[in-house]
């Protein structure tokens, strides 16, 4: 349960992010899971189908366990896009998102999807991303599933980051601070392993969104939290932009609220 109920952050007239904490990462996840499905479940019944956006990463991993659980979702009606991926990394390696979403989410669901668009880095890189972007943009998304990075990034839309362009997919560099991360989650044995460019969404068309679930769990992230949810809304911290959503709820532990000051 929330340590102290959802907490409305009122940003302005028209905007505003509700903010639950929870004791534990499982916890957390679960609650997002329900909040996620709940709006897939309703997107069905109103329009008899649905579009979301599914994240990977270390952060996501409590989340896409309680939503594949989740019950009453005819996951047949559900198309599902993906948010990021590394260039050039065959999805063999263990680090490759396409293998974690096969494995964790796509693979593990009572019902196949509607379909699933999968980045491939190995392909000409601009060419894909037109290819998804194409699908994706003529299509209202009812639930983005994301995270915040160490450094505040969203997807990979690492600081500074892109506010202004409308593409839906970018090739990206990756900082340092990013790489690291992935390094020190285990994904990678050393950090001249982990790609310097990868595949994103970019940050509007991730906005463009209906709702927006963000999970985000872990002390290490603590910082980029309080960065991203207190401080001013800038390219320098990237997930600082998900201030502007219509509806954002963002999903910590206890670790992660750990320097915010209004809880």
């Amino acid at each position: 349960m929330p340590l102290a109920g959802s907490v409305p952050w009122l940003l302005g007239e028209e905007n505003d992010m509700e903010l639950s904490i929870f004791a534990d990462k499982v916890e957390m996840g679960r609650a997002a899971a329900k909040a996620g499905a709940q709006l897939i479940r309703q997107a069905i019944a109103e329009r008899r189908r649905a579009t979301i956006i599914v994240a990977t990463g270390a952060s996501q991993f409590e989340m896409l366990d309680a939503l594949v659980a989740e019950e009453g979702i005819d996951w047949s009606k559900v198309t599902g896009f993906h948010l990021d991926e590394y260039v050039g990394l065959p999805i063999s390696h263990p680090a490759s998102f396409r293998q974690y979403l096969w494995k964790r989410f796509v693979s593990r669901l009572p019902l196949p999807l509607r379909h699933f668009h999968f980045l491939n880095g190995e392909r000409e890189v601009a060419s894909e991303c037109a290819r998804v972007g194409e699908s994706l943009s003529a299509r209202t998304v009812d639930v983005a599933f994301v995270g915040i990075g160490e450094n505040a990034h969203l997807a990979f839309n690492d600081p500074p980051a892109n506010f202004d362009t409308r593409t839906p997919y970018l090739v990206v560099d990756l900082d340092e601070a990013c790489r690291r991360q992935q390094l020190g989650e285990g994904w990678f044995p050393d950090l001249e392993s982990v790609p310097q460019k990868a595949i994103s969404m970019s940050v509007r068309e991730i906005l463009r969104a209906k709702t927006i679930i963000c999970t985000v769990p872990d002390a290490r992230k603590a910082k980029a939290v309080k960065a991203s949810l207190e401080g001013p809304i800038t390219p320098d911290v990237p997930a600082s932009i998900l201030q502007e959503h219509r509806d954002c709820r963002v999903f910590l532990d206890v670790p992660a609220a750990g320097l915010l000051s209004q809880p």
